[in-house]
C-alpha cells in the first residue's frame, strides 16, 4: 500500500501469469480497473461505469490542449505517439518475421526427415537385393549337391546291407535316435543367439529400428564375399595357400615397429609376437635399429634395401637440360662498390625510382632485387648489395647468383677497401666486371686516377688496353646511361645467357625475414624453370607451399621464370640468406628433407663445440675467464642484417677484450631476451626492431639496457668503442613518452592528422618522434604540428589527448604507435 495525493493502490496477482491487475481508489471509492500484461497496458472499467469512464482514462489527443497532461507540448505529444507506432509496426514486423522463420525451419526439418527416409529405404533395397542374390546362389550351390548325392546313390545301394545307416529298420532304438537329431536340427547354434545366421551384421537402419525389422541384422559384403570364396574353393576341391609376395623393404638407420609392418604388408602383431620371441620386448611405437629390422626381414621372406637418411635428398633430381629445351634469359647484374659512391642512386636512374630516399642514412641495409625493361625492350634483373664492410656476406651471396658485375667507383674518389673486396667476390664468381666510373658530373672528377687505380688489383679496362668494359656516368644528370645499358646488353649477348623454365624451379634466397602479418619472406632469385603458385619447396632447413608470389612493385603474380626475383609467402619458417630453393612433388618429401638438413645442422654445431641453447651459450660465457668479453644481444629485421652484424661483432676485439654475441635474431624484442639479457649481463641491440610492451616492463624492472639502431655502422661503432673503452661523449636518445593513434582526420590545409591518446610519458613538440607498426619502425621525423582541441602547446600529459601531424609524412593508421624521445650527450665509461 502506498499514498500519493489521497490516491492508494492495490497490486493483485491474478491467475497463472495473466497479467498483474492494479486496483485504484480515490477517497474510498473504486473507479477502473487497470490490467498489466506483459506487453500491454489495458484499462477496464468497473461494473456499471459509464461507457466514456475507459476513455477519459487515455491520454488526450494532442488536439486538445485542456485535456493534454501538464508539462507536455504538442510536439513532444506528437513524437511520443509516433513513437508508440513505430513500435508496434516493429513489433509486427517481428512477429512475421519469426513465423516465416518458424515455417522455414519446420520445412527444413520436413526435407531433411525425407532426404534420410529415402536414404534409409535405398540401403534397406540393397541389403534387400543382396541377401536375394545369396539366397539364390546358395539354393543353386544346394540343388548341386543333391544332384551329386543323387547320382551316387544307385552306386552305393548294392553294397549296404539290410541293417545297413540306409536301409529301414524297425530296432526299438531307432525312434530315440530320429527324436535326437530332431532335437539337434531345432536347437539354436552356439554363439548365434536367437537370430540364427544373423551373427555379422550391416548397418542398423532408422525405419528397422521402429519396425522391428526382421528381428535380426544383415550380413556384410565382405562376409558374403567371404562365404562365396570358401564355397568356390570347396567345390574346386579343397583350399589354396595364397603365393607369397616378396618385397623390397627400404631399411634406414632407424625404424618404428608399425612402419616395419608396414612397408612389409604384415600384420604388426606378428611383427611385435616375432621381436618377442627374439627377446626384445617392444610395442609397435618403439624404434628399433636397423641390424634387428634385418633379421625380422629377412625372417618374414623379404628382401632388405639399406637406406641412409641422406637418401632422402634424391628426390632433388639433378635434371640435365637438353640444348632444344633452352630458352633465352635475363641477365641478372649485380651492382658493387664502397659505400656512398652512388650504387643504389645509379640503379635509381636505370629503375627511375627513388629508392634511396627510403634507405636509412642514405646507404643500403638490404639487398634488394628489381627488375628493369629498357627503352629497346630488354629485361634486366638488378641486385643491388649494400657497400659498407659489414655486409661483405651479403655481397658474397650476390656475386654466386650473378652473370654480371657491375663495379661503381666514384670519380672524384679513389678505390677504397669495400671496392677491392667488390673485385676479389667477382673474380671468385667468375662472372664478367663493367666498370662504372660514377659522379662523372662533379668538378673534382679524375676517371683517369681511377682506372690508374684499377691497375692495382688486374682490373686492366678498356680505355688501358684491357678487357674490361669501362663507362663513365652520372646517376645525378643521366649522362652516359644508355652506354651502360649498351655495354650490359653486349656483355649478356656474348655470355649468351639460356634456362629451361618448363621444368621443377630452383633459385637462390637473396633475402629473408619475419614480416607480421604476413610470416616468414623469403627473396628468391628463380635461376631454373618456373616458380608457380600452389607449388612444394624445401629451401635450407625450411620448407613450405607457395602461398603468394610479389614481384618487385609489389604486385601479386602467378609464376616467375628464370632470372626473375619474387618475394615467396608460405614457408614455415625464415630460411638463410644464400639457401637454395628446390621444389618437390609431395609436401612429405619437403617435410623429409627438411627435418634432415636441421638434424644434420644440429649435429655439425655440436661437432664443432657450438651450442645448440641458450642455456650453454650462458654457461660458457661465464666461464671465459682468460679473456675479457663484452656479451651482446643483436635483433634485427631480417635475417641477412643479423648475420652481417653477428660477423662484425666477432671481428671486434684483440687478444684483451672481445664481444661476444651470445644471440641473434630476427623479429621483434621479447621477454626471452630480456630474460638471457639479465642472467648474461648484455646489452639488447635492435635493428630495425622495437621491444613489444612486455619487454619493456621487464627491461625497466631488471635494469637491461636496450638499444635501437637504424644505421648497421652506428652499432657496430658504439660496439667497437665499448669494447676498446675509447668511450666519449655521445648522442643517447632519452625516450619521453608513447602515444597511440586513436583515429585519422583530413584536415585541409594540413593533411592527415593522428587524433592520440598519450598512454606513458609526455608528448613534446619539440622532441623526435618514430610512428611504429607492430613494433617495427616506419618512419623517423618531426612533428609538423601538436594540438589540443584547437590550441597549439608545447606538449601533452599522459592521459591526455592530443592531434599530430608529422612533417613530409601522413601514411598513418589507426592502432599505431608513436615514440617521443629526446636526445642527450651523456659520458659512458666502460663497465
Amino acid at each position: 500500500m502506498s499514498d500519493n495525493d489521497g490516491k492508494k493502490t492495490l497490486g493483485v496477482r491474478g491467475g497463472s501469469r495473466p497479467g498483474n491487475v492494479k486496483q485504484s481508489f480515490s477517497h474510498g471509492r473504486t473507479k477502473n480497473v487497470v490490467v498489466e500484461t506483459k506487453r500491454k497496458r489495458v484499462v477496464v472499467p468497473k461494473p456499471g461505469a459509464a461507457p466514456g469512464a475507459s476513455a477519459m482514462a487515455k491520454p488526450a489527443p494532442a488536439s486538445d490542449p485542456s485535456k493534454r497532461p501538464a508539462g507536455i507540448s504538442d510536439a513532444e505529444l506528437d513524437r511520443r505517439m509516433k513513437a508508440l507506432a513505430a513500435a508496434k509496426a516493429r513489433e509486427s514486423d517481428e512477429a512475421a518475421q519469426r513465423e516465416a522463420d518458424e515455417k522455414a525451419r519446420a520445412e527444413d526439418r520436413e526435407r531433411r526427415r525425407d532426404e534420410i527416409e529415402a536414404k534409409e529405404r535405398e540401403e534397406q533395397e540393397r541389403a534387400e537385393a543382396l541377401k536375394a542374390k545369396a539366397e539364390e546362389e546358395e539354393r543353386a550351390r544346394a540343388a548341386v549337391e543333391a544332384a551329386k548325392l543323387a547320382a551316387a546313390a544307385p552306386a552305393a545301394a548294392p553294397s549296404e546291407s539290410p541293417s545297413g545307416r540306409g536301409a529301414p529298420t524297425n530296432r526299438p532304438d531307432a525312434a530315440p535316435a530320429r527324436k535326437q537329431d530332431r532335437d539337434r536340427d531345432q536347437r539354436p547354434a552356439k554363439g548365434k543367439g536367437m537370430g540364427g545366421d544373423a551373427r555379422r551384421s550391416g548397418k542398423l537402419t532408422l525405419n528397422q529400428a521402429l519396425s522391428g525389422g526382421e528381428g535380426g541384422r544383415q550380413k556384410s559384403m565382405a562376409a558374403m564375399k567371404r562365404k562365396q570364396e570358401r564355397a568356390r574353393q570347396k567345390a574346386m576341391g579343397g583350399s589354396q595357400e595364397r603365393e607369397k609376395i616378396v618385397r623390397d623393404v627400404q631399411l634406414p638407420e632407424t625404424i618404428v615397429v608399425s612402419e616395419l609392418a608396414n612397408r612389409m604388408a604384415e600384420r604388426v602383431g606378428d611383427v611385435v609376437k616375432s621381436l618377442m620371441t627374439s627377446g626384445m620386448m617392444v610395442a609397435q611405437n618403439e624404434a628399433i635399429d636397423a641390424d634387428t629390422a634385418e633379421l625380422i626381414i629377412e625372417e618374414f621372406g623379404h628382401r632388405v634395401v639399406r637406406v641412409s637418411d641422406s637418401d632422402v635428398e634424391d628426390v632433388i633430381d639433378a635434371v640435365e637440360d637438353s640444348e632444344g629445351d633452352l630458352q633465352p634469359r635475363p641477365p641478372v647484374i649485380t651492382i658493387m662498390g664502397h659505400v656512398d659512391h652512388g650504387k643504389t642512386s645509379l640503379l635509381d636512374a636505370i629503375r627511375d625510382a627513388r629508392v634511396v630516399a627510403g634507405e636509412a642514412g642514405g646507404i643500403t641495409q638490404h639487398i634488394g632485387a628489381y627488375q628493369v625493361t629498357t627503352d629497346t625492350g630488354a629485361v634486366l634483373s638488378f641486385l643491388d648489395t649494400p657497400g659498407h664492410a659489414a655486409f661483405t656476406s651479403m655481397r658474397s651471396r650476390g656475386a654466386q647468383v650473378t652473370d654480371i658485375v657491375i663495379l661503381v667507383v666514384a670519380a672524384d674518389d679513389a678505390v677504397m677497401p669495400q671496392t677491392i673486396e667488390a673485385i676479389a667476390h667477382a673474380k671468385a664468381a667468375n662472372v664478367p666486371m663493367i666498370v662504372a666510373i660514377n659522379k662523372i658530373d662533379k668538378p673534382s672528377a679524375n676517371p683517369d686516377k681511377v682506372r690508374t687505380d684499377l691497375l692495382q688489383h688486374e682490373v686492366i679496362v678498356e680505355k688501358m688496353s684491357g678487357e674490361v668494359q669501362d663507362v663513365e656516368v652520372s646517376a645525378i644528370t643521366g649522362q652516359g646511361l644508355p652506354d651502360l645499358l649498351e655495354a650490359i646488353a653486349l656483355q649478356a649477348e656474348i655470355l649468351e645467357l639460356k634456362a629451361n623454365p618448363d621444368r621443377a624451379a630452383e633459385g637462390a634466397v637473396i633475402e629473408a625475414q619475419l614480416d607480421v602479418g604476413r610470416g616468414p619472406v623469403a627473396t628468391v632469385l628463380v635461376q631454373k624453370g618456373t616458380l608457380k603458385q600452389g607449388d612444394i619447396f624445401v629451401v635450407g632447413e625450411q620448407y613450405g607451399k607457395v602461398r603468394a608470389l610479389i614481384n618487385d612493385h609489389g604486385e601479386r603474380v602467378k609464376e616467375a621464370g628464370p632470372s626473375v626475383p619474387v618475394e615467396v609467402l608460405g614457408l614455415n619458417g625464415t630460411p638463410e640468406a644464400g639457401d637454395v630453393l628446390n621444389v618437390v612433388d609431395t609436401e612429405a618429401q619437403a617435410r623429409e628433407i627438411a627435418e634432415y638438413r636441421e638434424k644434420a645442422a644440429k649435429e655439425k654445431r655440436a661437432a664443432a663445440g657450438a651450442a645448440v641453447t641458450l642455456e650453454q651459450l650462458m654457461s660458457q660465457a661465464k666461464q671465459s675467464e682468460t679473456m675479457a668479453e663484452m656479451p651482446v644481444i643483436v635483433k634485427a629485421d631480417v635475417q641477412g642484417s643479423a648475420e652481417a652484424i653477428v660477423q662484425a661483432m666477432e671481428k671486434i676485439g684483440n687478444d684483451e677484450v672481445r664481444v661476444r654475441v651470445l644471440h641473434s635474431g630476427v623479429g621483434a624484442i621479447t621477454e626471452s631476451d630480456i630474460g638471457l639479457a639479465e642472467a648474461s649481463g648484455a646489452p639488447v641491440f635492435g635493428f630495425n626492431v622495437r621491444a613489444n610492451a612486455p619487454a619493456r616492463q621487464s627491461a625497466n624492472q631488471k635494469g637491461v639496457e636496450i638499444r635501437y639502431y637504424s644505421v648497421i655502422y652506428d652499432l657496430v661503432d658504439d660496439v667497437k668503442a665499448a669494447a676498446s673503452g675509447l668511450l666519449g661523449a655521445e648522442i643517447r636518445e632519452k625516450f619521453i613518452g608513447y602515444a597511440k593513434i586513436k583515429e585519422v582526420f583530413k584536415v585541409t590545409g594540413i593533411g592527415k592528422v593522428a587524433g592520440c591518446l598519450v598512454t606513458e610519458g609526455v608528448a613534446r613538440r619539440s622532441a623526435g618522434v618514430r610512428l611504429l607498426r607492430d613494433d617495427v619502425v616506419i618512419h623517423e621525423g618531426t612533428l609538423k604540428t601538436l594540438k589540443r582541441f584547437k590550441d597549439e602547446v608545447a606538449e601533452v600529459q599522459s592521459g591526455q589527448e592530443c592531434g599530430m601531424a608529422f612533417e613530409s609524412y601522413e601514411d598513418v593508421r589507426p592502432d599505431d604507435v608513436i615514440e617521443i624521445f629526446e636526445r642527450e650527450e651523456v659520458v659512458r665509461t666502460l663497465a
